[in-house]
């Protein structure tokens, strides 16, 4: 991979401009991707926002479901944000019927932790791995995490919940930094794409 690596935003659902603005303000390549042909062109993947039960049916729809989690066992790099951390999980707390998820991290999550659309709010988050003064949080019917596995290193809480999480090459985090025009967030993801030796599609 050279220094520029082609980071894809699964573009089905959810802000995917803002998404392709702050990867790109990261020094990535940024791609939307909605078909398998496209994933295989792809170094990492952002899981944006949205509805995860949407996002579940319209990868099955889409044709993306299993070959999504192919490169996600396989090692490719992959962030998801809110509903994208929904759908990183191994396990979901309540999930809707027929609901799946791309796994990734041995998590439990619970859906809409934090409450419903107009209970909405901005709080500073201190985040492993991101350096200088905290990110800003734009939680938006936001997950959090209500247990991780073994090799799941916890990266930031709020309110006494986990709502960011790293395992291996898969990075997750309850709230939005897409929204706050601060890049850092991106930038780590970025960092992990580039460091990473992942195969290509399978």
């Amino acid at each position: 991979m050279n220094d520029t690596p082609v980071v894809g935003v699964l573009a089905l659902q959810g802000d995917v401009r803002e998404h392709l603005i702050a990867l790109a303000a990261a020094d990535a390549v940024a791609r939307p991707v909605r078909r398998p042909e496209e994933l295989a062109e792809v170094d990492g993947l952002v899981i944006p926002g949205g509805e995860s039960t949407t996002i579940s049916k319209l990868a099955a729809l889409f044709g993306l479901l299993e070959p999504l989690r192919a490169r996600v066992r396989a090692g490719m790099p992959v962030y998801g944000t809110c509903a994208g951390m929904i759908m990183l999980a191994d396990k979901i707390l309540d999930p809707r019927s027929e609901q799946e998820t791309f796994g990734g991290i041995d998590m439990i999550v619970r859906r809409n932790a934090f409450g419903r659309q107009n209970e909405s709010f901005e709080a500073a988050v201190d985040m492993k791995g991101v350096d200088g003064d905290p990110v800003e949080g734009v939680f938006i019917r936001a997950p959090w995490v209500e247990s991780v596995g073994a090799r799941v290193e916890v990266l930031a809480e709020h309110g006494g919940h986990i709502v960011a999480v790293r395992q291996d090459n898969a990075l997750a985090t309850s709230f939005h930094p897409e929204l706050t025009g601060d890049h850092r967030v991106h930038g780590l993801f970025v960092t992990m794409v580039r460091g990473s030796a992942a195969p290509g599609a399978l």
